[in-house]
């Protein structure tokens, strides 16, 4: 298994671990409910350095992605992120990814834990024939995230005292954009992208600088309720904000399209899977469902209709910020319609089911 740069320091937390993906991760500190209100509130700081991070540089590193992935990347200006998707040849997401434009060709392409050996293989399989360079630096790079309303005046403290120093201002840095920056000399980047449906950070570093980082963001945000937050609290955030997780909503069965991402896929050339990348007109939708009660659904329980078995829950909990069970589950398109009431079989009872348009929670607007 492996260990997270960051392990001393949640052990000194006194953080409970799980095995995650291969890795030795926090899956919370003090209490699941506490570090989700934490969040959002005032903000939480998870360790993400179990995220598979891998550079694409050179001269046709921009065809290189238009053809590996199925995203365009051609227009993309340097500074910015991108969501987009690792397709298998019949058209099934083999991995769901977050892709930085760092340079003019350098790209930084961060693809999740458990796919590490599937992206890493896929891409440097596709790069052939492109004047490109695919390296896999997971190993060395450590990824540290602060969400949450208190994530931009805590990382501002980090500039007024100089531990800091952004290219550019912090407060010109939006939402998928990243920038580079010193962290007590050591080069970092930052992006304002997160998983959780909060404004915040991620702060991709050298694996020896993760531990400075880690403290500095829980000192300065000590005086604004910033707490450390596990995998569990970053799950029920991801949730409530209708975000999909690979392996629960996306696998190689699913296309894009399925999971109500189909905006994400390029709509002219060519890459890899384009041709199976359009879903049967019958194949099952994600939708969201709000259910009655306060039993909560889990993945791999039966969604009804009438009695007859029409969708599978993918992911659900008792929402801690809204105060009821949401789910995310693959349904009949024919029954994906807002308002329909279906029914979630919760340990032999049928529980009531709205379906509900994603997100569940939305935050208020900075500013």
């Amino acid at each position: 298994m492996r260990s997270s740069p960051l392990e001393s320091a949640h052990e000194a937390a006194g953080a409970s671990f799980t095995d995650f993906a291969g890795y030795r991760m926090p899956v919370r500190y003090s209490s699941d409910l506490a570090e989700h209100h934490a969040v959002r509130t005032a903000a939480g700081v998870f360790d993400l350095s179990h995220m598979a991070e891998v550079g694409v540089t050179g001269p046709q590193a921009v065809a290189f992605l238009d053809h590996a992935l199925a995203g365009s990347f051609g227009a993309m200006p340097v500074g910015r992120a991108k969501y987009s998707f690792l397709l298998a040849e019949d058209g099934g997401i083999l991995d769901d990814l977050v892709i930085y434009r760092t340079g003019e060709d350098v790209f930084l392409v961060v693809a999740n834990a458990a796919n590490r050996s599937v992206a890493v293989d896929a891409l440097t399989a596709r790069a052939a024939g492109f004047d490109v360079a695919v390296s896999d630096d997971s190993d060395s790079t450590a990824l540290v995230a602060i969400q949450g309303p208190a994530a931009a005046g805590t990382l501002d403290a980090l500039v007024v005292a100089d531990r800091l120093q952004p290219e550019t201002p912090l407060d010109e840095l939006r939402y998928y954009r990243v920038l580079h920056a010193l962290f007590d000399g050591a080069e970092v980047l930052v992006a304002r992208t997160g998983y959780t449906g909060e404004d915040g950070f991620e702060i991709y570093s050298d694996t020896d600088v993760a531990t400075a980082i880690w403290d500095a963001l829980l000192d300065a945000g000590a005086d604004r309720g910033v707490v450390p937050a596990g995998l569990a609290a970053r799950d029920t955030l991801r949730l409530e904000a209708g975000m999909p997780l690979y392996g629960h909503e996306l696998d190689t069965t699913v296309r894009p399209a399925q999971a109500g991402l189909g905006r994400v896929v390029a709509t002219s050339g060519s890459f890899v899977g384009d041709a199976g990348v359009q879903p049967a007109d019958d194949a099952p939708v994600l939708v969201g469902l709000v259910t009655e009660g306060r039993r909560a659904p889990r993945a791999g329980y039966d969604v009804l209709h009438d009695g007859t078995v029409v969708g599978t829950v993918t992911s659900g909990a008792l929402s801690p910020t809204l105060g009821h069970p949401v789910a995310m589950a693959f349904v009949d398109p024919a029954l994906a319609t807002e308002g329909t009431v279906l029914h979630i079989d919760v340990r032999g009872t049928a529980v009531p089911s709205t379906v509900t348009p994603f997100p569940f929670y939305r935050r208020t607007p900075r500013g």
